[in-house]
């Protein structure tokens, strides 16, 4: 039953991480800030190009409020915040950063849930089965993939899979595109690219919880019970493994959404990735400002989120939170 002091416990606990939550976000803004406002070159001058007219330069300063003292510009960044302006770009010129990273969420947000599934789907069952089946030459082969898919970066996968793929086309076997992105076929590539390093680390993860879980004493007791092996493994074990992972699932999810920097940009998907590489690029310091906030409200949120699942999944929580 849910208790009144169960309920003061969560409400305890949401309070503190919003107040984290307002904390972490004015540290970000004002970490952001000051590199983007002691970066060496002048973005206005680069956003100009051949075109150096003075007039229209003082013009811009103006605009962007470059012209004031660094506090002033940072109060006045911080003010916009609170009316949900995240300022202008300097790349597309006069163009609010919100619009520019809305239009990218969306595409960000279905890669990564769409990868983080597959990493899910495919990495629970298999960290728990090698976990049941220790030390056999599944158990060994697995881990072996496991170890190469975890350590092997984005960008080293991307040419092999290419590879395989263009293989596929000479020999006229059914290939996939390499860029772009809108049809179904552009979601293959890449979600399982994304997907591999957080699958494989889930497979860890979920094997080394599960065979700490399958030698506690209370999974003796249910051995000597004479239940079935199945009610015992998933039943009694897997519950109480899967709690690390869950842990695991809150940042992993916000660093999916937010963006998959080098597989977004390697294959031209127009995400918040893709954007914030070009951002970098263009020294277009408010967009980076703004997917910078995103990223850092995402891992908030999301612990959040997860804190509340352990409060629902682990009775043990509730009465020490």
């Amino acid at each position: 039953m849910f208790l009144f002091g169960d309920f003061l416990r969560m409400f305890r606990l949401i309070f503190r991480r919003f107040i984290s939550l307002f904390f972490v976000i004015l540290s970000v803004t004002f970490i952001t800030f000051l590199v983007g406002y002691f970066a060496p070159g002048d973005p206005i001058r680069a956003m100009m190009g051949a075109e150096q007219d003075q007039a229209t330069y003082d013009r811009l300063i103006h605009l962007y409020g470059l012209d004031l003292p660094w506090y002033e510009q940072y109060g006045k960044y911080v003010g916009g915040l609170l009316q949900g302006d995240l300022g202008l770009s300097y790349r597309f010129q006069g163009r609010p950063v919100w619009t520019l990273i809305e239009n990218g969420v969306p595409m960000s947000l279905a890669l990564g849930l769409a990868a983080l599934s597959l990493a899910l789907a495919i990495g629970i069952p298999l960290g728990a089965w090698t976990a049941i089946k220790q030390n056999t030459t599944f158990d060994r082969f697995s881990m072996i993939l496991v170890l190469a898919g975890y350590s092997i970066p984005s960008f080293v996968l991307i040419p092999i899979f290419r590879w395989v793929n263009y293989q596929f086309y000479l020999y006229g076997l059914p290939s996939l595109p390499v860029a772009g992105w809108g049809r179904l076929e552009h979601w293959i590539m890449p979600t399982i690219i994304l997907a591999v390093p957080y699958m494989s680390y889930i497979v860890r993860l979920t094997r080394a919880t599960m065979l700490e879980v399958l030698h506690q004493d209370y999974m003796r007791t249910a051995w000597s019970k004479g239940l079935s092996a199945s009610h015992v493994y998933w039943r009694h074990g897997f519950r109480n493994a899967m709690l690390p992972v869950i842990t695991y699932i809150g940042p992993a999810l916000a660093f999916l959404v937010t963006g998959a920097f080098v597989i977004e940009t390697l294959f031209v998907i127009p995400g918040i990735g893709f954007l914030s590489i070009q951002a970098v690029a263009q020294r277009d310091y408010p967009v980076i400002q703004g997917t910078t906030l995103l990223l850092a409200l995402a891992l908030v949120v999301t612990n959040l989120v997860v804190d509340l699942l352990y409060l629902a999944i682990d009775p043990r929580v509730k009465l020490t939170s």
